[in-house]
């Protein structure tokens, strides 16, 4: 295919909207580029001015999916700004709670988003007709997710009781033990999901990057705390996060590109497996052999693989951490933290990857300076580079018009961007 044209409207996002363009002449690529076309939300110039423990309510807002983590690394950051530190037990609830969003955000992804490619339908409608128990599996396993949030932290979405200073409500041990219940229920739902993936084939697409994800002193596969650890090499404290990212702002998107020195990276799934292989419990490092996933992965559409076995990571760990809470006697009091000038940072593992949290306060606690980097704005530029190899492949191979739309539809779905649940979120013209 000597000649082609690309041209996607819309991409269409939780937070906003965006295209993709690709322009081929004499069999090369002329032009590529992932735009991102919805003007900017302006969360951090909302918080500037607000005081400090007013942040997770809002932030929590910037996405309803990763509700849990904005509201986390915002809790991080701000009692990182106010010299607080929390005790461990209230660590072990929000990293519980994070497994549970983790779960049902990565279970959402690769069976309702990335599961219809492999079946060659068009969404998971048609799939609750031909293949009703793979629907079903899938949604038991994303109750899992929303309800342990809803349990133990007042409502699926936009947790009520995560506040700076701790938790404002403390779970009774009878709602852990109900966590505990749906947790050791989900084993074999996720071991039937393995059996699935494994026998599904991702296209073939060798696209080696830099890696970024937390990785913490402790032998926890991380997703709450820890140094921020680049695949070659780079290791830097979370105050530290400017000094290995850069972000610049490009003609073609509303959304800044992010890079380290070496150039732009991925985030992510298979950042995290990347990273913190080593810390798998012995059922994920077993689910990641049964479906090929190895250290040495460099296939973006890995990122669905790594998903599931952080799927099950995420129920080892969180059957650890209710085993942990049940033991504690008497739950840690509740008090608002004294409001002060500081400057906090954090980094939490969302679904989709780093995200950071930077906030800079008065003498009255009150923002004078928000900074928040959220991870599908650092994989653009990585999608972009993905993009030029996949279709240079395709190019070169002869493909056809249909099998070049698909491939690229699926490229952008094994990122997980933050893209509408629409059948129809990529649309894709060639002429």
């Amino acid at each position: 295919m000597k000649k082609l044209e690309v041209d996607v409207h819309h991409l269409t996002r939780v937070e906003g909207h965006g295209n993709i363009k690709v322009r081929v002449s004499d069999g090369k690529i002329e032009d590529l580029r992932l735009e991102i076309v919805e003007s900017p939300r302006f969360f951090e110039s909302m918080l500037v001015g607000r005081y400090i423990d007013e942040v997770p309510h809002i932030t929590a807002r910037i996405c309803g999916i990763c509700a849990l983590g904005h509201t986390t690394a915002a809790v991080r950051a701000a009692e990182n700004a106010l010299g607080w530190t929390p005790p461990e037990e209230v660590m072990m609830l929000r990293r519980l709670l994070l497994d549970g969003e983790t779960i049902q955000s990565h279970i959402l992804h690769v069976y309702f988003l990335a599961a219809p490619d492999f079946f060659n339908v068009g969404s998971v409608i048609p799939l609750a007709t031909s293949h009703p128990e793979v629907v079903k599996r899938a949604l038991r396993l994303k109750k899992l997710g929303n309800h342990t949030c809803e349990i133990l932290a007042g409502r699926k979405i936009h947790p009520v009781s995560m506040a700076v200073g701790g938790f404002t409500h403390w779970p009774t041990k009878s709602q852990f033990l109900q966590v505990k219940e749906m947790l050791l229920q989900s084993r074999e739902d996720l071991d039937e999901t393995v059996k699935l993936f494994a026998t599904l084939e991702p296209p073939a697409l060798e696209s080696p990057t830099e890696y970024i994800a937390l990785r913490s002193d402790s032998d926890r596969y991380e997703f709450v705390e820890g140094r921020v650890v680049s695949s070659s090499g780079d290791s830097v404290s979370e105050e530290e996060y400017l000094d290995l990212i850069t972000e610049k702002t490009v003609a073609h998107s509303s959304a800044r590109h992010a890079s380290t020195e070496r150039g732009c990276y991925a985030v992510g799934a298979l950042a995290r497996y990347k990273i913190n292989h080593d810390r798998l419990s012995p059922w994920a490092a077993k689910g990641a052999k049964a479906m090929g996933l190895t250290p040495d992965a460099v296939n973006p559409f890995h990122n669905n693989t790594a998903q599931i076995v952080e799927s099950m990571q995420c129920v080892e760990e969180g059957l650890e951490m209710v085993e942990k809470l049940l033991d504690v006697d008497q739950p840690p009091v509740y008090a608002p933290l004294e409001k002060k000038a500081g400057v906090g940072t954090a980094a939490v593992e969302v679904p989709r990857g780093i995200l950071f949290h930077h906030y800079e306060t008065d003498d009255r606690g009150v923002i004078t300076k928000a900074n928040c980097i959220i991870p599908t704005g650092q994989n653009q530029a990585n999608i972009e580079m993905d993009l030029h190899r996949f279709v240079g492949n395709m190019v070169k191979g002869g493909k056809s018009e249909d099998e070049v739309r698909h491939a690229c539809e699926m490229l952008v779905r094994a990122y997980d961007p933050c893209i509408s649940c629409s059948a129809h979120f990529l649309e894709v013209e060639l002429v």
